[in-house]
């Protein structure tokens, strides 16, 4: 092999040699300064310790001799996990916290160098936060409020972290865990709690039972007096009207009988006496049947009302029975 390279370079000449060298260091040179920056990544350039410029997604040339890959810069979202921390809260109740951080880099550049380790920073300020936040709040506010404490701390670490060139998407609290007797108490507080609000909702079924009870007796107590005014109304009507036809047809006896009435009033008397005395004898409940001392004003009633239909069946009007009003029967 070396006789071989011997006898090519004696073929050669000096000039020819250089060519060639300088041909071959040249396509060294290229070869090596060849980049191919994958998709999602920033790369940064350095010339000799100082950042030049950022290599985009893609294939790149540097000068190999002079400038050097300085930092390769993932752009893509990034998942940070938070370690957990013992947080106590406003009310002093201890707890332990779990959370996450999602972040993107904005700027390689920034990212690179305005700050030193970027993850162990976006670290430290999250547990900062979280500690602060929590420590504000009272415990059942942070295990009901967990959104607002989520929101809260992503404003605060998207502002502190503008100037790295990074933006905070999304944080979540993703566990509380305080004590176990603090979990019994609590358990204990809920479950009086809950037996509070049966207990007032009872109170308050008892009483809308007892206002519709009383709204329905209080309705129905008046539909009642309605319908006892409105058949007192009747019946003092029927009794009216009762009356009236009973003067009626006194007057028309009194008519046919003479110019006075005073036979007609001892005949409806009579007869008014006689149907009481009826009404007394035909009673289910009565045993004795009292009647007056006086048996002769009896006959002499009877007497008389025998008289008094003789001279009505006589008169020369009175051929048929009397009208009746019809205000008698009322409907």
């Amino acid at each position: 092999m070396r006789g071989f390279m011997n006898h090519i370079l004696n073929l050669l000449s000096g000039e020819e040699i250089t060519i060639i060298v300088f041909a071959i260091v040249l396509i060294v040179l290229v070869i090596k300064g060849i980049r191919i920056v994958p998709q999602g990544e920033q790369w940064t350039v350095e010339r000799f310790g100082r950042y030049v410029y950022t290599l985009e997604p893609g294939l790149s040339l540097i000068n190999p001799l002079f400038s050097r890959i300085g930092n390769k810069v993932n752009m893509m979202e990034n998942v940070l996990d938070i370690p957990e921390q013992d947080v106590i809260t406003q009310d002093n109740a201890p707890c332990r916290v779990d959370a996450i951080v999602f972040y993107q880099v904005i700027e390689a550049r920034r990212a690179v160098y305005e700050v030193r380790h970027l993850e162990s920073a976006l670290v430290n300020l999250a547990l900062t936060n979280i500690r602060s936040v929590l420590g504000s709040t009272d415990l059942d506010a942070a295990l009901s409020s967990r959104d607002e404490i989520n929101s809260h701390i992503l404003k605060v670490m998207d502002a502190a972290t503008d100037p790295w060139g990074t933006k905070i998407t999304r944080v979540e609290i993703k566990d509380i865990a305080p004590p176990k007797d603090l979990l019994d108490a609590m358990a204990s507080q809920m479950k009086a709690e809950r037996e509070k609000r049966a207990q007032i909702l009872d109170a308050e079924g008892y009483r809308a039972a007892a206002i519709q009870r009383a709204e329905g007796k209080k309705q129905s107590e008046i539909l009642n007096a309605e319908g006892e005014l409105v058949a007192a109304q009747r019946q003092a009507e029927a009794r009216e009207r009762l009356a009236r036809a009973e003067a009626e047809a006194t007057k028309f006896v009194a008519e046919a009988i003479g110019s006075t009435g005073t036979n007609a009033v001892k005949y409806f008397i009579a007869q008014k006496y006689i149907e009481a005395l009826s009404n007394f004898a035909n009673s289910p409940n009565q045993k004795t049947v009292f009647v007056p001392i006086e048996m002769s004003s009896i006959v002499a009633s009877i007497g008389g009302i025998k008289e008094l239909l003789n001279t009505v069946s006589t008169g020369t009007e009175l051929s048929a029975t009397p009208p009746i009003s019809n205000e008698l029967h009322p409907k």
